[in-house]
């Protein structure tokens, strides 16, 4: 998830463009860069920080400029370099682009532009825009008269995937063209200027006025004109809206905190971790995987490796794993693990699971993993960071940057990513049919929906959880995935509330626990689907009504229509009814919401949590 920023009017475009992307850099932070137009394009980008840009404009100014365009990176193709960082150039250095997104046929195109003698540089799928427009401008006989308005609409019409564009041109100057496809783009407009960026918090300071973009849709950006048209060039009504949050607010896109921002996200994230991944006949092409289908095959035992809320992923990947692909699937702590002198054999595949990459532990257990000659497999949401880099194969989550401390988007793409993983191991196998394969692909995809149906049907969590504030202890209880889940609930609740809050399986309740409930405890309990799993589904029944006649309060999630469970609840939330083994991402995310709101209640920075860090780098 990258940050754009463009820019036409009467100001120093530089100077908006990076005030602008200082509001971005949440939404990538591994390289920025800008271009500006005049009688030629002028770009300076870096890798690192915005505030390597910055020291290298600092070092080497521009020329003056009232048209430009800037990015924050989020890396999908390419490492996070000086030369793959945004913007990019046609042949002639006449055109800049700057993209957010993934261009699923961009290997295709390259080598289409490379074969007629295009000189690409870098290693982005971004790169091959600018040649594009290049082609089609040539085509057009020059990029005036809203030349490069019309080339962008030519060149979508060929791109696949999801993308924002924006682009400049030298032979346009006093232009910004951009494009939206499955990618945030938004218009602000103003008085006598008008910018693009990909959130209104990045011109939230010069003008509150906003049009969003709808889908396939190209606008053609003047200081004094904003047109809209699809990509086949017919005009499109826009409707202009007032944003009614100041710019204080703007980093957080409106929201109180990054951490409701991001429970948010979670749709969108889950929607970009399966972007680009699935073949047209519904199977899957994992390329970045780079382990070759006959390794794959003589695998004989996998080890899932994490630390805390990755660990929780690892807990539910184990039954993909072992459901889907057949193979015996071990999970460990990661601080733990190499402190066991563990099993590993060439034929062991260990998945290590890290949101930054840069875990400590799980470095560490990597390390040991391959001085046992296994194969090493990360997951992991930042591109270029140290454990992708050290490990043998690497699937990318598409979370985007995730800025609160306790962990939202990133568990439930890790949690994607898992059953990408388990799918995949059972495609090169031949466990399960393709057709089952494919249609487990496609049920994932709905899951999204699913996602947004529960987050605008949560409100009664919120009132459910301020009624907890005065509340010691809350302890939760699963089955199955479940119980990773009543795992993950308690811990956020730690995490946040600063409360004791336990996970337990629902079966070991009578085996101790038990005797922790008292009159007016309150107990979440996790459900399993009545209709998938009937046995497991009557047994946690009887759980609920076994701490309900000792006078615990009931907090019951439950598939909709699960009518059983109703008798037995005091408070009931509902969820959509998706596969058991994909139930964990629609029943983690009320009581990721549940914890926010208490810990919210009790006057608690939910972004911050005391004594916690985003990233443990140390062991």
């Amino acid at each position: 998830m990258c940050g754009i920023v463009g820019y036409v009017g009467a100001r120093q475009a530089l100077d908006v463009v990076v005030e602008g992307l200082a509001r971005l850099e949440y939404r990538g932070y591994d390289s920025a860069g800008v271009a500006l137009v005049g009688d030629e394009i002028e770009i300076e980008k870096r890798a690192g920080k915005l505030r390597n840009l910055r020291d290298a404009l600092t070092e080497r100014p521009l020329p003056s400029s009232t048209t430009g365009i800037g990015h924050t990176r989020w890396a999908t193709h390419g490492p996070p370099t000086d030369r793959n960082a945004h913007p990019h150039t046609d042949c002639h250095n006449r055109i800049a682009v700057i993209h957010n997104g993934i261009i699923e046929n961009y290997s295709a195109l390259r080598c289409d532009l490379e074969d007629r003698g295009h000189k690409l540089i870098s290693e982005t799928d971004t790169e091959v825009v600018a040649h594009l427009l290049e082609d089609k401008l040539a085509a057009l006989g020059g990029a005036g008269a809203g030349g490069l308005a019309e080339a962008m609409r030519r060149v979508c019409r060929g791109l696949e995937g999801a993308f924002t564009l924006l682009a400049v041109a030298v032979d346009e100057p006093g232009a910004v063209v951009g494009a939206r496809r499955n990618s945030p783009l938004v218009v602000g407009r103003g008085d006598g200027e008008n910018f693009l960026a990909s959130d209104v918090s990045a011109f939230i300071a010069f003008t509150r006025e906003a049009v969003e973009l709808g889908q396939d849709q190209v606008v053609h950006l003047r200081a004094s004109s904003v047109e809209v048209s699809d990509f086949h060039g017919d005009p499109v009504p826009t409707n202009t809206y007032h944003v009614d949050w100041d710019a204080s607010a703007a980093e957080k896109g409106g929201y109180d905190y990054f951490m409701l921002k991001e429970i948010a996200e979670q749709p969108r994230a889950v929607a970009d971790t399966l972007l680009g991944r699935v073949t047209a006949d519904g199977m899957l092409a994992l390329d970045e995987l780079r382990l070759p289908a006959e390794e794959l095959r003589d695998v004989r035992k996998i080890v899932v490796v994490a630390c805390g809320t990755s660990f929780h992923a690892g807990l539910i990947a184990k039954h993909a794993i072992e459901r889907w692909s057949g193979m015996p699937c071990e999970v460990e702590l990661a601080s733990e693990f190499r402190y066991r002198d563990p099993i590993l054999t060439r034929d062991t595949l260990v998945i290590v699971i890290s949101q930054s990459g840069e875990t400590m532990d799980t470095l560490m257990a990597l390390r040991h993993a391959r001085e046992q000659h296994s194969k090493v497999l990360a997951i992991c949401n930042v591109n270029g960071a140290t454990i992708p880099r050290e490990a043998d194969a690497v699937l990318y989550t598409h979370a985007g940057p995730e800025i609160a401390v306790a962990s939202t988007k990133a568990f439930l793409t890790q949690l994607v990513a898992c059953y990408l993983v388990a799918l995949y191991l059972a495609q090169v196998r031949g466990t399960m049919p393709d057709r089952e394969i494919a249609r487990t692909i496609g049920l994932l995809e709905t899951v999204p929906a699913h996602i947004s149906e529960v987050l605008d049907t949560v409100e009664p969590v919120r009132e459910l959880a301020r009624s907890l504030v005065g509340e010691r202890c809350v302890l939760f209880l699963g089955r199955h995935v479940g119980y990773p889940v009543a795992l993950e609930g308690a811990l956020k609740l730690k995490e946040l509330a600063y409360m004791h809050a336990e996970g337990f399986a629902a079966g070991e309740l009578k085996h101790g626990p038990i005797a922790l409930i008292e009159p007016g405890l309150p107990v979440v309990v996790i459900v399993p689907s009545a209709a998938e799993q009937p046995l497991l589904h009557g047994k946690i029944v009887s759980n609920i009504q076994e701490i309900r006649a000792r006078g615990a309060k009931t907090i019951v999630i439950a598939e909709q229509g699960d009518i059983s469970v109703v008798p037995y609840a005091d408070s009931l939330i509902a969820v959509p009814a998706v596969p058991t083994l994909l139930q964990p991402l629609v029943t983690t995310v009320p009581l990721q919401v549940f914890a926010c709101e208490l810990a919210t209640a009790k006057g608690h920075d939910v972004d911050q949590p005391r004594n916690l860090a985003k990233s443990v780098t140390v062991e």
